[in-house]
């Protein structure tokens, strides 16, 4: 038979939770500004785009730029579907978390199948250019969430 005794430890750690008056909050939200979904995702194109320019100046060969390119796009073009399914109004926490795991799930499929494709749609196709664009259009996300404003402390 199981009881419903108090777990004190739970407790505990509640009772240390102190909301933030609306001046607080105001204030938070003044040091952590919210950036743009969409400011990012352009971001991540026109990184692809200049990894394709410098795989193109440094190799010389086309085929390596627009390799490079579709890496780019393997990421831009799922993340950008991803953000327009996020942006839709999300009637609950709950409908929110799904949504979440759901367009995750519609990215991640997306990607794999542009992966897939590539052989077939870029000439003379590169997988080392193409992971090399990839891989750096993915991180500039990284860089966008620490250079926006808030982010370093001033003291």
């Amino acid at each position: 038979m199981k009881t419903n005794a108090p777990d004190h430890e739970t407790e505990a750690e509640d009772s240390d939770f102190k909301p933030l008056s609306a001046e607080e909050a105001a204030q938070w939200r003044l040091r952590h500004p919210r950036i743009s979904v969409w400011r990012i995702v352009w971001g991540q194109a026109f990184v692809g785009a200049l990894a394709a320019l410098v795989a193109w100046l440094v190799s010389g060969r086309p085929s390596v730029a627009w390799s490079a390119g579709y890496g780019a796009l393997a990421v831009v073009i799922p993340a950008a579907l991803f953000a327009r399914g996020m942006a839709r109004h999300q009637t609950s926490a709950g409908g929110a978390m799904a949504g979440l795991f759901g367009w995750e799930l519609v990215k991640i499929a997306m990607t794999v199948a542009m992966l897939a494709a590539a052989p077939r749609l870029v000439p003379g196709l590169s997988w080392l250019a193409l992971l090399a664009g990839m891989v750096v259009t993915m991180k500039t996300y990284w860089i966008a969430l620490m250079v926006r404003p808030g982010v370093r402390k001033t003291d």
